[in-house]
């Protein structure tokens, strides 16, 4: 006697060896012996064989028609035999039961199972909805298939063209566009990105980066709603001085300026003074959601995106002529010692003379210039008038910076120059990628660049100090020690910031490009207006969430921003090399096999780096450059400078950064399923202390 037996959804037979009340023991086909629950055996036979009947019932149940089957059977609950009986013939035998069987267990939308061996027929609407489902999911992967049989064939199509970010970096690995890239990089033997670009899905390898950005940062587009900027209600009073602003060229978000007065009195007063869209722009207002949307500037060789509408910013940018609200730090210095005598904060209009454009002017306005020693006929009228004015601010800027390094424990090494990128030919209003890129230098501590970075860090300083004195909280950045791996932290308490040397920074002199500072000049304001009773006015309390939701936010958007503005200053070193035909450079060991270029604002890693200590001076050949991962290697081909026993720090302190910078791109898409501020400038210009 044989047996056909259900074991977890799994038609077995076997023969019956012995059988009890609930059980039965069975000899599977294998030999092995099992014990089988009585209530799952469905059938018991004694021909043909086992071996036999399972090939023969298979290839019967392939047969049927499900339609026919459905038609055929009962309306009420019925089992397999009763469907053999009435498709077959009320004589059909063991094999067409079984034929039965397979056909019902493996058509679950035709017939529900209603216990062993026994079904029941779904009901006509569901069956059709199931059946259309069904087909549509046949249709879905016939075009899956299509389009992977395109992409291995070197051809995009339109729809996996439309994902193609999408399908990078923020995958739904159930759409079928995903889909057909894994499966045409796993039957090309081709990595995804690879695929994509031969199959011409990413034709701009500069517009793949710029859109690729756009994509995550900004899904909605760049463009700004209608806003009007908000009137300053405040009858200001007019401060008594002619201020100047320093910056380069391309900022028309004008965020500070300074004065001086008392110069030759033996008392000086150093003026700071900071736009005031805060006395105008009301949290939570539409202006407000806006800059808390973007969070910052965003900023890139030849183009930027600005964190409020160019209408807001002309309305409060400290432009020259124009008598430009303000709130400003005055802040009193003995002009033989410059001990502090005494600061006071004012809100208040204030005449701007000169906006000065540094890099017209740091060829010009040197420290000899400074000292007097060097003649002013190349320096123009207006500016020459502000040479001793600009003598005291860099003497001063020398003081402040001393002292800071004092506490600090080291002094700032501003060794290597920031680089600044220049587009020629740029058509419309940003770059396509292929324009000629001019890369130049502006070393760190220029005599201008000092004076203004010494000033913010001055008033970021004093303000957040101030804050704290009278029970306000705000958005400081702070760094417990100068140790390695030791970061700077954002948070709302007043804390040391090791890095530069003070005892609390809290950024507040740039309200027009980041959002911190924004909040933090609110805050400010409550203070100049109420004093110590300004916990009380100001709009966020302490322990507000707002507050640490604000700086979640920007923590995250500002490091995505100056990730995306570092990728772009690589990109476009890139073409530098390719456009000046650079095929070898020297550079500097900063770390294994990483190396920083002499001469370009370049990291990349090396083949034949090892043994060299960090420092070693070497000569490097270029491999081959990969403008859509940003990647390029090298090979040291000789060392230039003589071997020597500790090279200490000379490869400087910031190698973590420098390797992020020499990464190449990071995809989404899972591989594993294929087979083969100065305080005065952008961020594109790191501050003092590398903050």
């Amino acid at each position: 006697m044989h047996i056909l037996f259900d074991e977890a959804g799994k038609l077995l037979t076997g023969r019956l060896l012995s059988e009890a009340e609930s059980s039965l023991q069975v000899e599977l086909e294998s030999g092995k012996r099992v014990k089988v629950k009585a209530a799952n055996a469905l059938l018991r036979f004694e021909k043909p064989a086992p071996s036999q009947l399972m090939p023969a019932a298979t290839a019967l149940a392939e047969t049927m028609e499900l339609e026919l089957a459905y038609e055929f059977a009962p309306e009420d609950e019925f089992g397999f035999a009763d469907l053999a009986h009435e498709y077959f013939s009320d004589k059909a035998g063991i094999t067409e039961q079984v034929a039965a069987l397979l056909c019902l267990q493996g058509a679950p939308h035709y017939f529900r199972r209603a216990g062993k061996g026994r079904y029941k027929k779904a009901p006509a609407d569901i069956l059709a909805q199931a059946l259309a489902a069904i087909e549509k999911k046949k249709q879905v992967q016939a075009q899956i298939e299509a389009w992977a049989a395109e992409l291995a064939g070197g051809s995009c199509p339109a729809p996996v063209r439309q994902q193609l970010y999408k399908l990078l970096f923020r995958p739904d690995k159930n759409a079928p566009e995903y889909k057909a890239v894994v499966e045409a990089a796993r039957t090309s033997h081709t990595a995804p990105l690879t695929l994509l670009q031969n199959a011409g899905a990413i034709s701009s390898a500069y517009q793949f980066h710029w859109q690729r950005f756009l994509f995550d940062q900004f899904p909605k587009g760049t463009g700004f709603p209608p806003l009007q900027a908000p009137v300053i209600a405040d009858e200001l009073p007019l401060a008594p001085v002619q201020a100047f602003s320093i910056d380069d060229s391309q900022t028309t978000e004008i965020d500070d300026a300074l004065s001086l007065q008392g110069l030759g009195s033996g008392s000086v007063t150093l003026g700071i003074h900071i736009a005031a869209p805060g006395l105008a722009v009301a949290p939570e207002g539409p202006i407000d959601q806006v800059a808390r949307t973007r969070l910052s500037t965003v900023y890139m060789p030849g183009h930027k995106l600005t964190m409020l509408p160019d209408e807001v910013v002309q309305a409060y940018t400290l432009m020259a002529g124009r008598d430009c609200p303000a709130v400003s730090l005055y802040v009193s210095f003995d002009e033989a010692t410059l001990a502090v005598t005494g600061s006071r904060t004012a809100l208040e209009r204030v005449p701007i003379a000169l906006n000065l454009r540094h890099d017209q002017l740091d060829t010009l306005i040197t420290e000899a210039w400074l000292a007097g020693e060097a003649p002013t006929t190349d320096v123009p009228t207006e500016i020459a008038a502000l040479q001793p004015s600009l003598g005291f601010l860099f003497r001063l800027a020398l003081h402040l910076k001393a002292q800071r390094e004092v506490v600090r424990g080291k002094p700032e090494n501003f060794t290597r120059p920031d680089y600044t990128f220049r587009l020629e030919g740029v058509s419309g209003d940003e770059p396509q990628g292929d324009e000629r890129v001019v890369i130049g230098t502006r070393q760190r501590g220029a005599p201008l660049d000092l004076m203004v970075a010494e000033a913010m860090i001055l008033a970021n300083s004093t303000w957040g100090s101030w804050l704290a004195d009278c029970g306000v909280p705000g958005i400081y950045r702070s760094q417990a020690s100068l140790q390695p791996g030791v970061k700077v932290r954002m948070g709302t308490k007043a804390q040391p910031h090791a890095g530069i040397g003070v005892k609390s920074y809290a950024w507040s002199t740039s309200p027009l490009r980041r959002y911190v500072d924004l909040v933090n000049q609110w805050q400010i304001i409550a203070c100049a207006r109420h004093g110590k009773t300004a916990a009380l006015a100001a709009p966020f309390k302490p322990k507000d969430a707002n507050l640490f939701s604000i700086i979640s936010a920007f923590d995250a958007a500002y490091t995505a921003y100056n990730g995306f503005q570092n990728g772009m200053e690589r990109y476009w070193t890139l073409q530098y090399l390719r456009q000046e035909g650079i095929t070898e450079l020297t550079a500097t060991l900063i770390k294994d096999n990483l190396v920083r270029a002499d001469t370009l604002p370049l990291v990349l890693p090396v083949l034949g780096a090892e043994g060299l200590p960090r420092g070693a001076h070497v000569r490097v050949k270029l491999g081959e450059i990969d403008d859509i991962t940003l990647d390029i290697h090298g090979t040291v081909t000789e060392r230039l400078d003589l071997p020597v026993d500790d090279v200490g720090e000379t490869a400087g302190d910031d190698t973590e950064e420098e390797e992020a910078l020499a990464a190449p791109l990071a995809l989404a898409i899972d591989v594993s399923e294929t087979e083969g501020e100065s305080a005065a400038q952008p961020p594109q210009t790191p501050g003092p202390a590398g903050d």
